[in-house]
């Protein structure tokens, strides 16, 4: 098909699996990253950008291609104050799509969180919840918003209320079923390839928790 990828946040856990992806995937030919800093990523495919990822009007003209994929986030140790957050999780995402939309993008995927909601009391669900609800009011012919619990897999910063976290997800998973089934954590590289195959499947806007993903990549071994 010959596309071209747009990526965003791909020194996550969830962004290098899916270059990953991308990479081995036929459908596209190019993948034009976005970072602050050079990630070696020495492929064929693999075009990057190198930019002040936040400010957009400065870069604008660059995004351009057929699907865009965002997996940006942050932390409040590196955040520093909810405020801070909400400019990162929320409002710049929001900035993104609304330009590559400018440009002719039509298609996004990006990642949230579980437990994702405007009106919730905990400030992360909360930002998480409004950048969906903003988003879902923007007319793309195709947006994928994933959900995932917390993610497994090797990082290479070390964060220790995270590693503990995911520990008791893997020793204990297996006791959350039916309906807390989605609170079950899940490999970064089973968001990644959900990003990819269901930007290329939806028709509209989805919506998908975190049960739902790992069910889709369970249906790629299959």
């Amino acid at each position: 098909m010959n596309k071209t990828a747009i990526v965003f946040g791909a020194t996550g856990l969830v962004g290098k699996e899916l270059i990953y992806q991308l990479i081995k995937d036929i459908r596209y030919k190019a993948i034009k990253v976005f970072t602050r800093c050079d990630l070696h990523i020495e492929h064929i495919k693999v075009i990057e950008k190198i930019v002040d990822v936040e400010k957009v009007e400065d870069y604008s003209e660059l995004i351009m291609g057929d699907d865009l994929f965002i997996c940006l986030g942050t932390t409040m140790r590196k955040a520093g104050s909810v405020k801070r957050m909400e400019e990162i999780d929320r409002f710049l995402p929001l900035k993104i799509a609304r330009q590559a939309l400018v440009n002719g993008v039509k298609n996004v995927a990006v990642v949230s969180s579980i437990g994702a909601d405007p009106g919730a009391r905990n400030y992360y669900y909360r930002i998480k919840g409004n950048m969906e609800k903003d988003l879902l009011k923007i007319e793309f012919a195709r947006l994928v918003i994933l959900r995932p619990s917390i993610l497994l897999g090797k990082r290479d910063e070390m964060r220790l209320l995270e590693s503990i976290g995911k520990g008791l997800i893997k020793g204990f998973g297996f006791l959350l079923t039916g309906k807390k089934r989605k609170y079950r954590g899940i490999y970064a590289e089973n968001v990644a390839y959900a990003l990819v195959r269901e930007i290329n499947n939806v028709n509209g806007k989805e919506v998908y928790e975190s049960d739902e993903i790992a069910e889709l990549a369970v249906m790629s071994d299959e």
